[in-house]
């Protein structure tokens, strides 16, 4: 039989012995001659035939149809080699006559010596293979089976050109593949073998920038197609790039003057980078923060690189800033990697150098900064970092050196030393002078040295008396400066100029914006439909003239200042301030029934991103239109009170009463209660008598729920007998379950103030129940560390820490600072007898939080408590110092009233501790005189207790076995286990119980008789 050869990859071929080229007629009989090469000596089915020639349109008589070309196609064939059998036909010819097969069978062979290292004999193998490739396969054969399987075929050839590639580039032949591998990655755009192989070629060609180039296009498209991020092959290939990058550092920059002072600073620095891998230099513009950092920089071994932040106008051009400093900004030709990209390359090229980057200028894309500066610190082991910002990056590990200003003696030399350099040197009596001019510039370098340079036209003495108007005074700096570092005005106007008009007219009513904005409130405040807001917003971002973050937009307080002018100039202020007040106290007065539900959390947060418009709005309305102030003031005052910054809004209550005078306005009495109580007692007693009137005409229902905690944290519980309130005798009755929570919470609270814990404990719980149904976080913490004190009161003082640690979990959620420094200080109460360290952490943590609010009553009592600790440890000096600051710390209301007695008990005490009698006794005396007016039992109690142990002392154990009886009385509960309260009954023993007896049988009014008596 005569030899023939196969070929289906590419258009369908059969050559004679010869080489000539057998006539196999049209597509019916190309197509079954295809069809059987591709199962070449192997019996193909009839069906299996038909199915491929036809598909599902099968002609009337198919069997004789496929017959028929059979017969055609044996006649060109010949020599018997299309054979009949029972289930079909076989071609019978050797496989390896067939160029598909041969082709299987080579890169098959290849693929395994590559596995097995023979990259030479692979590549051989795999170059054979591909050869026998004449184009597409079964590129002309049109039958239903034909697509399928030259899709297969053509998957099988870019797999064998895979493999060629993997090993010529083990072979370092990496230019040989390129072209093939470029062409291939076209047609598979998202095929990621091929991409790492292209990408690998590329840069083992010495084309860095194309491969990456290369990777970023593919990675783009897993994400945009497949939301997927490159495999590991992918990735590891894109980093081998990175890391084969040349870094060219950009060294720190030259300075043109001398370096003046700072060697305490420069030595400062030095230490912490020796230790830690990130300084950060902090302050004001104009410290000199870049200077020192360079100078720093350059006194530090290894190699060091500048990279200046202040010329970006965003922080997404960060990363490609430190690509240019690094010297790994290549040629833009092929396309430039993205954000993330970029941050990979520069942690590639880094991870195994020493080097100490410097980022100067972090404040205006401080974020961005910080995530960079993290990556590389994780990423890079050997990279220290130095940044200047006026604000910390805020990440761990980052040791803070604020710069401090000029020193005296510094600051004139800096002043001589620029000086010199534009006018005569100045005289020794002119020192003088120039030590002014530098302590009333607060010695920064910038001021200095811009002063330093008016003395080209300015004379010394007169450059003193211009310095009130230093700003113009100081305008003008070195032409080669950085914009920024000569006039703000000059680099805003520019950017404003090129804004179009309905830009201008948005960007400058935005500045009546505090805080920031949305698009809503940028709407309806500015005169605008959202739409508009929106795209209006988006354009001034992309032109950095507004900062997007989270739904909000916030304008730079340099662009605002600048804004604010234009508004001036268009004559919109007053107008435009008048929207945004009454546009928040809308948002208030939504916002003020949420707060008490379940929803508060939501609201805190929505009131929290507005803080900074809320105080604006309050700010501008107490001088334009006190009764808007007035209607601001009384709905935002459970938020600020919750929030904790009630101090905040303390001056601008105050002037508001002085714009009111002395009337209360009519319909507002609410709102004019809790603007009195805003400012604080110790300046308003006419407005304080006036409040009280109003408290006690008042009539329900309140449209401000907050003024009832208010006024009971002010003016504290009735006295026994008062006649209840108008007020009161609805807030009794009301249905509102919030309001019924309230009244159980108060009426519990007050048998405990009477010394009835007992009776309060059914009702703390039905206050909690009610709390709980409304969902008040406030609330039930404030009923749970009740139970904790009617709890603690009977003896399981473990249970009433747990209680406190729920309380205090609860008002974390809301960020209630006020009420947390309470509770922490309640906590460090119970945790002083037990665990005193745990103690003193809660009540330091107390007296922070306390200091932060602005509540001098709890600030007073964290101090006392941690003088207490003192003085048991016997540091009585310390004790003193603690009890005399906490006496400072009080104010003038009546939870103060009752920690001025409990702190006056406690220097008794002390007194009596340290054998003064004398003063032990006044200091009891004045504290049983306030606890007695303020009509607190516990505070009775203390008193009492107190007053115990001087009679002890003078030799008076019947008088103090009395007191005791009384305190227990008092108290409804036996003493706590304290060690004062122990010392008493050791020294008293088990004698004197009939007196004890006695004291426990009064009540509080003859208790307050026969204190008085004891101590008239």
């Amino acid at each position: 039989m005569v030899r023939v050869w196969f070929g289906i990859l590419g258009a369908t071929r059969a050559l004679a012995e010869d080489g000539s080229e057998l006539p196999l007629g049209g597509p019916r009989p190309r197509a079954l001659l295809a069809r059987l090469l591709l199962d070449a000596g192997r019996v193909v089915g009839t069906d299996s035939l038909l199915d491929a020639l036809y598909g599902e349109d099968l002609p009337r008589e198919a069997a004789n149809a496929l017959q028929a070309q059979v017969s055609r196609l044996r006649r060109v064939l010949g020599g018997g080699r299309l054979e009949r059998h029972p289930a079909g036909y076989r071609l019978a010819v050797d496989p390896a006559d067939v160029d598909l097969h041969r082709f299987l069978a080579l890169s098959g062979e290849g693929r395994r010596a590559l596995a097995a290292g023979e990259r030479e004999r692979a590549a051989g193998l795999l170059r054979e293979a591909l050869a026998l490739w004449r184009g597409p396969a079964l590129a002309d054969v049109t039958a239903p089976f034909a697509e399928p399987q030259a899709a297969r075929l053509a998957e099988s050839r870019v797999a064998a050109v895979e493999d060629l590639a993997e090993a010529e580039l083990s072979l370092a032949r990496a230019k040989e593949v390129v072209a093939e591998l470029e062409k291939l990655a076209e047609d598979h755009p998202i095929r990621e073998r091929l991409h790492a192989l292209l990408v690998r070629a590329l840069s083992a060609s010495g084309r860095q920038t194309e491969a990456l180039a290369a990777f970023e296009r593919v990675r783009r498209r897993l994400a945009d197609e497949l939301g997927s991020d490159p495999s590991p092959e992918l990735a590891a290939a894109h980093l081998a790039v990175l890391r084969s990058e040349p870094v060219r550092v950009r060294g720190l920059p030259a300075q043109l003057t001398s370096f003046v002072g700072r060697e305490e600073e420069l030595a400062r620095i030095g230490e912490l980078l020796a230790g830690r891998r990130l300084v950060t230099l902090t302050g004001p513009g104009g410290a000199g923060k870049t200077r020192l950092a360079i100078e720093a920089s350059g006194r530090q071994n290894g190699e060091a690189c500048f990279v200046d932040l202040a010329p970006l106008r965003d922080g997404g051009a960060l990363p490609q800033a430190v690509l240019d400093a690094l010297g790994l900004r290549e040629s833009a030709l092929f396309g430039a990697p993205g954000q993330a990209g970029a941050a990979e390359r520069i942690t590639a090229a880094l991870a195994d150098r020493r080097l100490l980057l410097v980022f100067d200028n972090c404040e205006h894309v401080i974020a961005e900064a910080a995530a960079l500066v993290h990556r590389l610190l994780t990423g890079c082991p050997g990279l220290r970092v130095i940044a200047t910002s006026r604000e910390p990056l805020g990440i761990t590990g980052e040791a803070l050196y604020p710069v401090p200003p000029l020193p005296a003696s510094s600051a004139t030399r800096l002043f001589l030393d620029r000086a010199a350099t534009v006018s005569e040197p100045v005289t020794e009596a002119g020192t003088d002078t120039v030590a002014r001019i530098c302590a009333a510039l607060d010695g920064l370098p910038l001021a200095i040295e811009l002063a330093a340079a008016r003395l080209r036209t300015i004379p010394l003495p007169r450059l003193e008396d211009r310095l009130d108007d230093r700003f113009r005074l100081l305008s003008r700096g070195s032409r080669t400066a950085a914009p920024r570092q000569q006039t703000l005005r000059a680099v805003v106007g520019w950017s404003w100029d090129l804004l179009g008009e309905d830009e201008q007219r948005l960007l400058r009513r935005l500045a009546v914006f505090a805080g920031g904005t949305t698009a809503e409130a940028a709407a309806l405040v500015c005169g605008v439909s959202e739409v508009d807001a929106e795209d209006l917003l988006a354009g001034l971002a992309e032109k950095s003239l507004v900062e997007p973050a989270n739904g909000r937009y916030r304008l730079l307080e340099t662009i605002r200042a600048y804004a604010a002018e234009r508004l001036g100039e268009a004559g919109e202020r007053d107008g435009l301030a008048r929207a945004h007040a009454e546009y928040f106290l809308d948002l208030a007065r939504t916002a003020e029934p949420f707060l008490r539900r379940a929803e508060q959390l939501a609201w805190l947060a929505r009131l929290t991103a507005e803080h900074a418009n809320l105080h604006a709005a309050l700010h501008w309305a107490v001088d334009a239109d006190p009764g808007l102030a007035l209607r601001l003031l009384g709905v935002m005052s459970s938020y600020w009170r919750l929030r904790g910054v009630i101090s905040e809004v303390t001056p601008l209550a105050a002037r508001l009463l002085e714009r009111l005078g002395p009337r209360v306005p009519e319909g507002l009495e609410e709102e004019y209660v809790l603007t009195v109580l805003a400012t604080g007692p110790s300046e308003v007693d006419g407005h304080r008598r006036r409040a009280g009137q109003v408290m006690r005409t008042l009539r329900g229902p309140v449209r401000l729920p907050h003024l009832l905690v208010a006024w009971a944290l002010f003016a504290g519980p009735p006295e026994p007998g008062e006649p209840l309130s108008p007020l009161n005798q609805q807030f009794a009755t009301t249905d509102d379950p919030w309001f019924q929570a309230l009244a159980q919470f108060s009426l519990s609270y007050l048998q405990v103030f009477n010394g009835n814990p007992a009776a309060a404990e059914p009702q703390f719980g039905a206050a909690l129940e009610l709390f709980r149904s409304v969902g008040d976080r406030w609330g039930m913490a404030q009923v749970l560390d009740g139970l904790a004190t009617v709890t603690e009161l009977g003896g399981n003082r473990e249970h009433a820490v747990a209680l406190t640690d729920e309380a205090i979990a609860l008002v974390g959620q809301l960020g209630a600072i006020e009420e947390l420094a309470e509770l922490w200080g309640r906590q460090a109460l119970r945790l002083r007898c037990t665990d005193p360290e745990a103690a003193r952490a809660d009540f330091e943590r107390s007296a922070e939080l306390a200091h932060r609010a602005g509540v001098p009553a709890v600030l007073a009592l964290a101090h006392l408590g941690l003088g207490d600790l003192e003085r048991w440890g016997g540091r009585l000096a310390e004790a003193r110092r603690r009890y005399e600051q906490a006496l400072g710390e009080c104010g003038t209301d009546w939870q103060s009233r009752g920690a001025r007695s409990r702190i006056l008990t406690a220097l008794g005490r002390l007194e009596q501790a340290e054998g003064r009698r004398a003063p032990a006794r006044d200091h009891h005396r004045a504290a049983i005189e306030i606890a007695a007016e303020n009509q607190i039992h516990t505070d009775l109690v203390e008193a009492t207790g107190g007053a115990a142990g001087l009679l002890l002392l003078e030799g008076n154990p019947a008088a103090a076995a009395r007191l005791l009886g009384i305190s227990v009385a008092l108290r409804g509960a036996p003493l706590p286990d304290d060690p004062d309260v122990r010392s008493l009954k050791e020294l008293l023993g088990t004698s004197h119980e009939r007196e004890f007896a006695e004291g426990l049988a009064m009540d509080r009014e003859a208790a307050t008789a026969h204190l008085h008596h004891l101590f008239p």
